[in-house]
């Protein structure tokens, strides 16, 4: 064997604090899933979600976890460093959101029929999805990209890391879209659904596209122009849906500005709408706050090899 080419297994992946955050991944989604499984439990479409959050989170850090101790990610093509930091900022937020439904759902200050057992499992499994949290939380922290340094990667750098955000936001929108919106009523809030999903689409293929090492240039233009870009297309659009919105949904002519009493909680459509008209207010901001960094965003990832890592 060439004694230059050094060990199989990279050391890093364990014997670091990026390799201590994902097996703190590991730890506390093992333990949830466990938690859950065994006496805990789960029902209905938040329990369910809950659930799906935090498998899909555990088996995502089990084979960025796999790959990046076999080295087997410079087998794939991809830009590693763009992927890791992806998944855990994605994590980050399934796990965020999953850690305030499920005691919300699930917990209760006296014990439930099946007795105090139950409801001290599912204060423990609230305490590990909070602690899976942080540990997604601090590998984004240890990969993030500091002022003045080198951007490895674009979705290390804020601009890259909000994206990531505004999907989710976006998801959520799209969710209360389907709970009984009546979105289809106008032709004017036809207009909101369809910005809503251009701007997810276009951010979708943004992060697809650094995931991929696709960042040299586009057509004319370089890749944090081409950015800039279409984030200023988004924000205007944002801006037009944040607008006409709520105009055809609370005003007296079109809708109704208050919820009628006999509307069912949790299938009523005047709530779907104030998910919605919140959530776009809060994209809306997180697309401003994108252009503005943006703007002072050198992206020179493509002249960095993709094994190469942010410094934590």
């Amino acid at each position: 064997m060439d004694p230059q080419v050094g060990p199989y297994l990279n050391s890093r992946a364990l014997c670091s604090p990026l390799g201590a955050a994902r097996l703190g991944q590991l730890a506390t989604g093992c333990a949830v899933i466990a938690l859950v499984t065994h006496s805990a439990g789960y029902s209905g479409s938040q329990g369910v979600f809950c659930m799906a959050a935090w498998c899909f989170c555990f088996a995502m850090s089990v084979v960025v976890f796999f790959l990046d101790a076999t080295r087997l990610y410079s087998c794939l093509p991809v830009s590693w460093d763009n992927l890791t930091v992806t998944c855990a900022a994605l994590a980050t937020l399934m796990c965020v959101t999953a850690s305030v439904v499920y005691p919300v759902f699930f917990v209760q200050s006296e014990c439930p029929y099946a007795g105090c057992e139950v409801r001290n499992f599912r204060i423990a499994v609230t305490v590990c999805s909070i602690l899976a949290t942080v540990a997604y939380g601090a590998e984004v922290a240890l990969c993030r990209a500091r002022p003045g340094q080198a951007v490895v990667g674009y979705m290390a750098t804020v601009s890259g890391l909000l994206k990531v955000v505004q999907g989710f936001v976006a998801c959520i929108i799209f969710g209360a879209l389907a709970n009984g919106s009546e979105f289809s009523r106008y032709a004017a809030t036809i207009y909101c659904v369809a910005v809503y999903a251009f701007c997810f689409a276009l951010t979708a293929v943004l992060v697809i596209m650094t995931m991929c090492g696709r960042t040299r240039a586009v057509r004319c233009m370089p890749f944090d122009r081409f950015v800039v870009v279409c984030t200023l297309l988004e924000v205007l659009l944002y801006l037009s849906a944040s607008v006409v919105w709520p105009v055809f949904c609370f005003d007296p002519k079109y809708g109704s500005p208050s919820r009628r009493s006999s509307c069912p909680w949790g299938k009523c459509p005047w709530d779907s709408k104030i998910v919605v008209t919140v959530f776009s207010f809060v994209n809306f901001g997180l697309y401003v706050a994108d252009l503005i960094y943006s703007q002072r965003l050198r992206f020179i990832s493509s002249h960095v090899p993709s094994s190469s890592r942010v410094a934590p």
